[in-house]
C-alpha cells in the first residue's frame, strides 16, 4: 500500500515541476500564447488535485501505527499545491516588463509615474490624518481641561459672593441658563484649540 502513496509521490513531484516551470514563463508572455499556457496549467493542476484525493485514499487504508508520517508528508504536499494556486492566480495577471512595454507602449512609463505619484499622495494623507488625529485629541483634552478650570474658578467665586455679599441671583441665573454659560466658555476653548493646533503644524 505505501509503494503505491510513493509512486503518486513521483507523480506529484513531476507533476509540479512542470506547472512551476510553466507558471514562470506566463507572465512573459501575451495573447493566445498566454491564454493556451494558463488553460494547460489549469488542467495540470486539476490532475494534481485528483492525485492528491488518491493519495489522501491511501493514507485513508494505511496501519494506524504507520499512518502519520504519510498524514505528514501529504499535509506537506498539500501546503505546496496552495502555494502552486496563488502563485499560478498571481502570474495571470502579471506581465514582466517587456510584455507590459508592448501592450501599453508610452503608457507604460507614465503608468509607472502615477503610481509613484499615487504613492506619494497616500503618503501624505496618511501623515495628515495622524495630525488631525492627533490635532483632535489635544482639542478634546484641552476642552476638557478648560471646562474644568473656568467651572471650578466660577465655582469659587460664586462661593465668594455667597459668603460676602449673599448674592445668590447670579449664580442661580448662570446655572439655570447653560446656553449663556456656553457662550462665555466657547470663544476661550476655541482660542486654546487653535493655539494647540498651530503649535502641531
Amino acid at each position: 500500500m505505501s509503494s503505491d502513496f510513493e509512486a503518486y509521490e513521483q507523480d506529484f513531484g513531476t507533476l509540479t515541476a512542470e506547472i512551476t516551470n510553466k507558471i514562470g514563463r506566463i507572465p512573459k508572455l501575451g495573447g493566445e500564447e498566454k491564454t493556451q499556457l494558463v488553460l494547460n496549467v489549469d488542467k495540470q493542476l486539476e490532475e494534481v488535485r485528483e492525485l492528491m484525493e488518491q493519495m489522501d485514499l491511501e493514507v485513508r487504508e494505511l496501519p494506524i501505527q504507520s499512518r502519520a508520517m504519510y498524514q505528514s508528508r501529504l499535509k506537506s504536499y498539500k501546503g505546496e499545491m496552495d502555494k502552486l494556486e496563488k502563485d499560478f492566480k498571481r502570474s495571470r495577471i502579471a506581465y514582466s516588463d517587456e510584455v507590459r512595454n508592448e501592450l501599453l507602449g508610452e503608457d507604460a512609463g507614465s503608468s509607472e509615474s502615477q503610481r509613484a505619484h499615487l504613492l506619494d499622495n497616500t503618503e501624505k494623507l496618511e501623515r495628515s490624518s495622524r495630525r488631525l488625529d492627533a490635532g483632535y485629541q489635544i482639542a478634546v483634552e484641552t476642552a476638557a481641561l478648560t471646562t474644568g478650570d473656568i467651572f471650578r474658578s466660577t465655582s469659587k467665586v460664586s462661593e465668594g459672593e455667597r459668603g460676602v455679599r449673599g448674592d445668590r441671583a447670579g449664580y442661580a441665573a448662570l446655572c439655570s441658563a447653560p446656553g449663556k454659560a456656553r457662550a462665555l466658555l466657547l470663544p476661550c476653548i476655541c482660542l486654546a484649540v487653535s493655539e494647540r493646533c498651530l503649535l502641531l503644524l
